[in-house]
């Protein structure tokens, strides 16, 4: 049996890198379709609400078929499940002001979420804060404030972790801010606004990866379609959002195929996209990895 909650985070804890699955449109959200992708070859599945829709009904009835698939062949009640917000991270004022969106999703039973546009730290801030109850301290006082997340939704959220309501409320923090956390916290860096604060955003507490999207990154420099190679003024924004990643703790991520897996992996990638199963062999044969997949 697996000794956390989260796969994902459990892989991270021990320098695993990760990999994912899920469209950014277009994700099937029903009971059936969970049952199903409880044996899905992934650490993690990205449920995208950027762009698809903000359907909560039918995360509830997902998530209870995850878990009623389950379990998962690495010993999980249920695989890791990440929501792409639809608020941008703008403005910490924008994203005070739609915290109704993290509340909503995490009541579902969710294990993290990704904000995307990230363009400031107090937006970031704003949005750690959100997902986090005020009872869980670990940082307050030293570069965020109190968690603002009320209570209410344990009958759901208890239902899908396994836990009771004391663990849950203690446990749904992000990790690695809180070592015993099973919370796991994004960010996309995409945008050209972003590129003058990257080292100030990614230095918020609460964040568990990060990425540079380079396909809204292009859109926002001028570029119609995403250049193949990058343009030198994107290679420096990834590089910069790596870099930072690497100081603070946070697991960076980036596209790979199973060709170039291993060296993405040794330039610093612990979170994979890429949506193959090949590519994601390719990179535990390489990290010898030994969880169950």
């Amino acid at each position: 049996m697996s000794k956390r909650i989260n796969r994902a985070v459990e892989l991270l804890e021990q320098d695993q890198p990760i990999y994912y699955v899920g469209a950014h449109v277009g994700h099937v959200l029903t009971y059936e379709q969970g049952k199903q992708d409880a044996g899905t070859w992934a650490d993690y599945i990205n449920v995208g609400m950027e762009h698809g829709a903000f359907d909560m009904t039918g995360l509830d009835n997902y998530m209870r078929g995850l878990v009623d698939g389950g379990p998962t062949r690495s010993g999980h009640r249920a695989p890791t499940v990440i929501v792409e917000a639809p608020v941008d991270g703008t403005s910490a004022e924008i994203a005070r002001f739609n915290a109704w969106q993290f509340r909503q999703i995490l009541a579902r039973g969710v294990h993290g979420i990704l904000l995307c546009q990230a363009e400031s730290a107090g937006a970031v801030r704003a949005f750690v804060e959100a997902c986090r109850y005020p009872i869980n301290r670990i940082g307050v006082g030293e570069g965020l404030g109190e968690g603002g997340r009320g209570v209410g939704s344990e009958a759901a959220t208890t239902a899908i972790w396994g836990v009771d309501r004391d663990t849950y409320l203690q446990r749904a923090d992000p990790w690695p801010l809180n070592p015993d956390g099973e919370l796991l916290l994004g960010l996309k860096i995409e945008s050209a606004a972003a590129i003058p604060h990257i080292e100030e955003i990614l230095s918020v507490p609460g964040i568990g990866f990060a990425e540079m999207g380079p396909g809204d990154l292009s859109l926002s420099l001028g570029y119609l379609r995403l250049p193949r190679p990058l343009p030198e003024e994107m290679q420096a924004a990834r590089e910069r959002v790596r870099a930072a990643c690497l100081a603070n703790n946070i697991a960076f991520l980036e596209g790979a195929t199973p060709d170039d897996v291993a060296e993405k992996i040794d330039g610093g990638a612990r979170v994979i996209s890429g949506q193959r199963e090949e590519t994601a062999r390719a990179g535990r044969a390489h990290t010898k990895r030994a969880m169950p997949v």
